[in-house]
């Protein structure tokens, strides 16, 4: 399966969201990361037909999604970031109410429904009102409901928002399980999130991508530009401020850790150490997050 952008642009008046995007997804776990207003949900928004382009094409095995209509829509699975739920629905009758809305028969529905409640570790609270259900509770059943219909194409808005360690380390799990012979797009601020699962990593900025590639070939892109510092815990917090740190750790003994992304030295005693992808994520959109 192939879904690629051709020359797609998204205006909004005169902010441009998604600016002349030309990339080609085939089966495999793609990380999507960018700073707030990068053009991330615009992307994922067109890319699910919800939005129309203002100019190029998005196609799948080189045939116009638009043409597709309802056979494209059939492939896919969406997780906004802010799914819309029936609070009086129990978990169960909610998954059931989307699988109707996607086609499916009662039996097969019944059947997938509690399949994936319990996936997402909801099975014992299925006969519980969605209204009773804490913050990450919602999050699973909403992975859930974006899974009904055994997507080929799966796309996520900040999945793991609200969801505990251990219940991201479920997440994470069930899209490595569920990614074969898929396309499965994966947005999110938590980087470590998309660092143990996906294949590819793509980076956008002001509506373009600004770097697209494995995660060990990226991180290999700021080699020498990463480096650890010993410094006096008083003067750490004024030093993190100075520089772009990606990471401050305090030793005890009046001793912290500075980790810092930059181009030379930054101190006497600075070594260099292997990056990783919090700091490509932080070489690149450290003036983004300031805004």
């Amino acid at each position: 399966m192939e879904l690629k952008t051709i020359g797609l642009t998204k205006e909004f008046g005169r902010k441009t969201a998604v600016n002349d995007l030309n990339i080609t997804l085939t089966n495999g776990v793609y990380g999507l990361l960018g700073a707030n207003g990068a053009g991330k949900t615009t992307l994922m928004r067109l890319l699910c037909n919800i939005q129309t382009p203002t100019s190029g094409k998005i196609v799948l095995n080189d045939k116009s999604i638009t043409e597709l209509g309802e056979e494209y829509r059939s492939l896919l699975g969406y997780l906004p970031q802010h799914f819309g739920y029936y609070p009086d629905f129990t978990a169960l009758d909610f998954l059931l109410y989307v699988a109707a809305l996607k086609g499916l028969d009662e039996e097969n529905a019944k059947k997938k429904s509690k399949e994936l409640l319990e996936a997402v570790g909801l099975s014992e609270e299925s006969r519980h009102k969605i209204k009773t259900f804490s913050g990450g509770m919602k999050q699973r059943l909403g992975i859930a409901q974006a899974m009904l219909n055994d997507p080929q194409i799966l796309i996520f808005d900040e999945p793991t928002a609200g969801l505990d360690p251990k219940e991201r380390v479920r997440f994470r799990n069930l899209i490595s399980a569920f990614a074969k012979d898929r396309i499965v797009i994966l947005s999110t601020h938590i980087v470590s999130d998309v660092e143990f699962i996906a294949e590819e990593i793509i980076m956008m900025q002001s509506g373009q991508i600004v770097s697209f590639g494995k995660p060990q070939e990226m991180t290999a892109q700021i080699n020498g530009h990463v480096w650890e510092c010993t410094v006096p815990t008083v003067k750490a917090e004024e030093y993190a401020v100075t520089f772009n740190t990606s990471n401050l750790r305090n030793t005890g003994n009046g001793v912290s850790i500075l980790r810092i992304i930059a181009d030379h030295l930054p101190m006497e005693n600075a070594i260099q150490v292997q990056p990783n992808l919090e700091d490509l994520y932080l070489f690149y959109f450290k003036g983004d997050l300031k805004k």
